[in-house]
């Protein structure tokens, strides 16, 4: 893929990092963008990026002016990945608060849809057409009590980018989604004590949690010419947690 170009929303965190590094790898000029830019510059430089810039997915200008810098310093857009998203502490359906609710749809799914907006415009602009990955969860599989706002944004992302990929085939636009499982990451360690963590383990039939670039890989999988005929699915790197294993959670 060397010389296209690819912008990578959320990149500044882990699974983010290493979607950078993958698609540096592939030949790509990547721009990362984050709600914290300075941790972004810091993905770009370490990576062998090409420059960051601010976005909140959550405000509409912001993605706007996000997507348009980053397009004008890649002098346009052919990949496009959106890890932008929030869970939240457990929390049963009727004890959800509006702001708690419409934080984790808010970011989720509207803010995807904003993302999407931005880089399917731009995109169309230079009329090559492209390749669009969502970096959903499980989630979009199952529901998790406790997290219904979480899973109801994952779930609708799936429709999201089927509706997407329907829309934009004819352009050469093709929108796909990743749905990992559990990830290995520092965040998920510093909030789950090892004995959950090993639960976590054992409800995924290959007995492990994700790496990060088990995940990238399938991103850069999707954006890639050898996807050239892949457009609204939605692939789980899972490791067979979906296959059935789920309701291990809950015992």
């Amino acid at each position: 893929m060397s010389g296209r170009t690819a912008l990578v929303v959320g990149g500044a965190g882990a699974i983010g990092r290493a979607c950078v590094e993958v698609l540096v790898r592939d030949g790509l000029r990547v721009v990362v963008a984050d709600l914290d830019r300075d941790h972004a510059e810091a993905v770009a430089e370490q990576a062998g990026g090409n420059g960051a810039v601010a976005l909140d997915v959550t405000s509409a200008s912001s993605v706007r002016a996000g997507v348009g810098a980053a397009v004008r310093t890649l002098g346009g857009l052919d990949v496009a990945v959106n890890l932008a998203g929030v869970g939240g502490p457990p929390v049963r359906l009727h004890e959800y608060d509006d702001e708690s609710w419409e934080r984790v749809i808010g970011v989720n799914l509207n803010g995807s849809f904003r993302c999407l907006r931005e880089q399917v415009t731009a995109m169309l602009g230079h009329g090559g057409g492209g390749s669009i990955v969502l970096v959903s969860s499980v989630g979009a599989g199952v529901g998790f009590a406790g997290a219904a706002a979480y899973s109801t944004s994952k779930h609708a992302l799936t429709g999201l980018t089927r509706s997407a990929a329907l829309e934009y085939g004819v352009d050469g636009i093709r929108v796909n989604a990743v749905a990992p499982g559990f990830v290995d990451t520092e965040f998920l360690r510093a909030r789950r004590a090892p004995a959950e963590l090993a639960r976590l383990e054992g409800a995924h039939p290959l007995g492990r949690l994700a790496t990060v670039e088990e995940v990238a890989a399938v991103v850069s999988f999707l954006a890639s010419p050898a996807a050239a005929f892949v457009t609204g699915s939605c692939y789980g790197v899972d490791g067979g947690f979906l296959a059935g294993n789920a309701a291990l959670l809950d015992r």
